[in-house]
């Protein structure tokens, strides 16, 4: 399953409505990438499952900050 392992996102359950107002169930997935992300107070890189949503505010802020801000150690 597609899934961040830092904030936990995944998958959500959402309907398709047609012109004529029928809703059928579908997926609406998460763009869940596998990236190597360098982090400085390590100094080293560390490899991860993140979505896209994630990694731009890791670029703000940092990895270590916003792994704290989730409560996830990373080591």
């Amino acid at each position: 399953m597609a899934k961040s392992q830092i904030t936990g996102k995944r998958r959500l359950r959402a309907r398709n409505v047609s012109h004529s107002n029928i809703h059928t169930p579908r997926w609406q997935n998460v763009n869940v990438q596998r990236r190597r992300l360098w982090v400085p107070e390590l100094g080293r890189f560390v490899s991860l499952k993140v979505a896209t949503s994630d990694l731009r505010t890791i670029d703000k802020i940092g990895l270590l900050a916003y792994a704290k801000q989730n409560g996830v150690k990373i080591s």
